[in-house]
């Protein structure tokens, strides 16, 4: 199948007619930028195979905007040695035709002829969709999905069977489908699919394990019961081995001289601790003696310290009266430059004022004249437009009058050449002097009249004739004619008018004046969008201003001449600084004042301190505490130091006796005594109900009871092992079976395989790819390597998606089925290594099929070997 023409009309971006033709049998690259209409072509391509031509799921082909368009799609294409044409239209004005040499189907039986030649189905209902596709759905990929072989092959599989068993003859033996199906019922009575038992075999499967689970537990039992009676045996020789030796006693004991020695270490620990208590209270009088002694002394070092401060506050203040001159001359100096920059940008300022007046002025003396300019343009303007207003309204006249009265017309002139065609023609040459009356009427000489009605012509000397005109139809054409002209007549009279020329002069002069008064109009409000009276009020606001600037500017004075004057920003700047320089001067005399002031509050304060402290240590009672001090510091030192030794030995003796060792002892003795009970309670109870228990499961005859599940359990086993060997056995029947199947249709996969092998050779030249019985891609070998085609990579995938649709065609092809391959930007993930082979398969593959490749990369495609066609180009070149 060779697609030679595509014409498109009113689908989507192609409103106006399209047509891509002079397409090559081979490669046919065609590449456009995002939204050119690449995807639109290959859409229409599809809807119109695809697509019922009556259906309404083709509304994605109306142009934009454009809900009545009706989209047309005309395809050309060669196949079989005959020329093809396909004409199909959507939506509104629906029709399909096809036609090939003198045949031609239309409607549904063109569609059906498509779907058989092609091998596809349509949607019984509702747009198409992938499954209905069939080949074309294989071989024609849309942008982005060339990886998706597994689905577009499996719709095509009963297509691609048939074409397979034209080529290899049907090899495949009913009878031994019929063998196969026998085999797998019987297998299905016993086996699921996954080979797991079912019926009678899994329920002998779940007795047998119920009773080898019964035997088991038994088992179990028995093995319980002869264990609790060796329990038994031991528990009764423990309790008679301890009522023998009364361990418990031997414990009671132990705990006696345990807490004996206890109590003795308690009696020390209690003097050990009031007198630590009275060495923590020697020690704590002895710190407050320490800090009173240490407190007198820092009172005389504070008073040493007073008196540097003194000093020091004297040095301070004699410093600051020293800088108080300097910092009043600076401050002094400030103030004149500051007043010296004020009057410089008082000057700036109003030759600043009197330059803007100046500006201001200049502005609205041309503001006024723009204004008086456009005043006066308005004002004529008006008098052109109240103008044309009147010539408007002295030639209104009525269209339709005037239309029908051109009607009237026409239809009189053409009733009147009628007339004359079939009226009766009077023609007369007479002699000089010679006349006749026609109707009472003298004719003399040459001339010649129409009769529409019964005349008289009168010769002198010979009598009068009388003309009637013949025809059946003259005198029709003169009621006409005379009806016409009544209404004609009536017409002119309604519009006061006295010719049909009147009337049209008139509608002229109308439509000049409607003319003229829309572009006076347009013209005037580019003069005065407000009207006049605004143009007017604007002049005077105009006026008044420029009298209010003059009167401004006189009273402002010339400045005076001043080479040194300053300009307004420069003069701004200079006070900015000088003010900032006098701030600082302030701030600084004013943090001068402020030092001074503390410097002498502090002098005063430091000498005040030291006189009081002075007076306050050098009296004869503070002399007597010193003293006072002293004598109780070394006593309560001699206190402290025979308590720390007897506490010491104290301790030692403690130490030596270790009481947390007895008190663990005690605990020890203690838990021993109840643990040695506690077992000989649990060790009673533990015998009462092993006696019991043993007695229960004596009476119940376990070993009785396993000889039967045992019997039993035999019994199922023989039955199972029966089933087993029959599902073995016809699972092994169905595998031999399955596995001739297999070799038959390896027969059938074998001229897929060859071309598959064929085109995978350029890009992987030591790899194998397997087709599956559903001649859809399966394991792939490369190296050591092997796996599914699902487990590549997204790009590897792609590239095996096209291989694999280039294999199927060239198999279509040999069983003589079309071909046609359209690739939507494909292999857009390939890197430059890949693509250069893939760009070796499809020129090898366009040898034997048609290919269709649109891009929107055709810098990627430039070493393909066929010319590039510009979608743009061609849409342009259309327009």
């Amino acid at each position: 199948m060779k697609l030679q023409t595509l014409r498109l009309e009113q689908l989507r971006q192609f409103r106006k007619p399209f047509v891509l033709d002079s397409l090559d049998p081979g490669l046919n690259l065609i590449h456009g930028p995002n939204e050119s209409g690449k995807s639109t072509l290959v859409r229409a391509i599809r809807a119109a195979f695809f697509e019922r031509y009556r259906s309404r799921a083709v509304e994605d082909l109306v142009p934009w905007g454009d809900s009545g368009a009706a989209p047309l799609i005309e395809l050309v294409f060669d196949h079989g040695g005959q020329r093809w044409q396909l004409t199909k239209q959507f939506l509104k004005g629906k029709r399909c035709d096809l036609r090939v040499g003198s045949e031609a189907w239309n409607g549904e039986a063109a569609e059906e002829k498509l779907a058989d030649l092609l091998g596809f189905q349509f949607a019984k209902k509702g747009a198409s969709k992938e499954e209905h596709w069939g080949i074309p759905g294989l071989l024609w990929v849309e942008q982005g999905t060339g990886q998706n072989i597994e689905q577009a092959a499996g719709h095509a599989s009963d297509h691609l069977q048939t074409a397979l068993n034209s080529l290899v003859g049907e090899v495949a033996s009913s009878g031994g489908d019929e063998v196969i199906q026998a085999v797998e019922k019987q297998r299905a009575e016993l086996l699921t699919g996954t080979g797991k038992p079912k019926g009678d075999y899994a329920q002998l499967e779940l007795q047998r394990q119920q009773l080898e689970n019964g035997l088991t537990e038994l088992d179990e039992r028995i093995g319980r019961y002869q264990s609790l009676v060796d329990r038994l045996g031991t528990l009764r020789a423990e309790q008679e081995r301890d009522e023998r030796e009364r361990p418990w006693d031997e414990a009671g004991k132990q705990l006696e001289q345990a807490q004996l020695r206890l109590r003795e270490v308690d009696a020390l620990l209690q003097q050990q601790q009031r007198d630590t208590e009275s060495l923590s209270d020697i020690r704590q009088k002895l710190e407050l003696l320490t800090q009173s002694r240490h407190q007198h002394q820092l009172q005389q070092q504070r008073l040493e310290q007073r008196a540097a401060q003194a000093q020091q506050t004297e040095q301070v203040l004699l410093r600051e009266q020293e800088q108080a001159p300097l910092l009043i001359a600076a401050l002094e100096q400030a103030q004149k430059d500051y007043n010296l920059a004020k009057q410089a940008v008082e000057k700036a300022r109003h030759r600043d004022q009197r330059h803007r007046l100046q500006q201001d002025l200049a502005q609205r003396e041309k503001e006024l004249q723009v204004v008086e300019k456009n005043l006066a343009r308005a004002r004529e303007q008006e008098v052109q437009l109240k103008a044309a207003v009147a010539a408007r309204q002295n030639n209104e006249i009525d269209p339709a009058s005037v239309q029908r009265l051109q009607k009237i017309q026409r239809s009189l002139d053409e009733e009147k050449i009628r007339s004359e065609s079939i009226a009766t023609r009077l023609t007369w040459e007479l002699t000089a002097g010679g006349n006749l009356q026609l109707d009472g009427q003298v004719i003399q000489g040459q001339g010649e009249r129409l009769l529409l009605e019964e005349s008289h012509l009168a010769i002198p000397g010979a009598g009068t004739l009388t003309i009637a005109p013949g025809g059946d139809d003259l005198g029709k054409v003169r009621r006409q004619i005379e009806r016409l002209t009544k209404d004609a007549d009536d017409l002119l009279s309604q519009l006061g008018l006295q010719s049909l020329a009147q009337a049209e002069e008139r509608q002229a002069r109308y439509q000049d004046a409607v003319a003229q008064i829309l572009r006076l109009e347009e013209l005037l409000a580019s003069f005065a969008p407000n009207g006049s009276g605004r143009l007017s009020n604007q002049r005077e606001e105009v006026s008044s201003a420029l009298l209010r600037l003059r009167s401004e500017l006189q009273d402002l004075a010339e400045p005076e001449e001043d080479e040194t004057a300053l300009a307004l920003p420069v003069a701004e700047a200079g006070l900015a600084a000088t003010e900032q320089r006098l701030n600082d001067a302030e701030q600084a005399f004013r943090r001068h004042e402020t030092q001074l002031l503390k410097a002498s509050h502090s002098r005063e304060s430091a000498l005040r301190e030291w006189q009081l402290l002075k007076t306050e240590l050098s009296g004869a009672e503070r002399q007597q505490q010193q003293e006072q001090l002293a004598r109780d510091i070394a006593l309560e030192e001699q206190r402290l130091q025979s308590l720390v030794q007897e506490v010491a030995r104290r301790k030692a003796t403690i130490d030596l006796a270790r009481p947390e060792l007895l008190r663990q002892d005690i605990t020890r003795y203690q838990a021993t005594i109840a643990q040695l009970e506690n077992t000989r309670q649990h060790r009673a109870l533990e015998i009462r109900e092993l006696q019991g228990r043993l007695e229960a499961w004596g009476a119940e005859g376990l070993e009785e009871k396993r000889n039967e599940l045992a019997a039993e359990l035999e019994h199922v086993t023989r039955r199972y092992q029966e089933l087993q060997r029959r599902a073995q056995a016809l699972n092994l029947l169905l595998q031999l079976l399955q596995g001739k199947r297999q070799a038959l249709t390896r027969r059938l996969q074998a001229p897929l395989q060859q071309h598959l092998d064929h085109y995978l050779s350029v890009l992987f030249p030591r790899a194998k790819l397997e087709v599956s019985e559903s001649l859809i891609p399966g394991t792939f070998t490369r190296g050591n390597e092997l796996g599914q085609v699902s487990e590549l990579s997204f790009g590897a995938r792609e590239q095996m998606g096209l291989i694999s649709r280039l294999a199927h065609a060239d198999l279509l092809q040999e069983a003589g089925r079309p071909t046609l391959i359209i690739l939507d930007d494909t292999l857009v993930h390939s890197d430059s290594g890949r693509l250069g082979g893939m760009k070796r398969i499809l020129f090898d593959a366009a040898q034997r099929h048609q290919i269709l490749l649109f891009t929107c990369h055709p810098e990627n495609w430039r070493d393909l070997g066929v010319a590039a066609r510009d979608l743009e180009a061609m849409k342009s070149a259309a327009l």
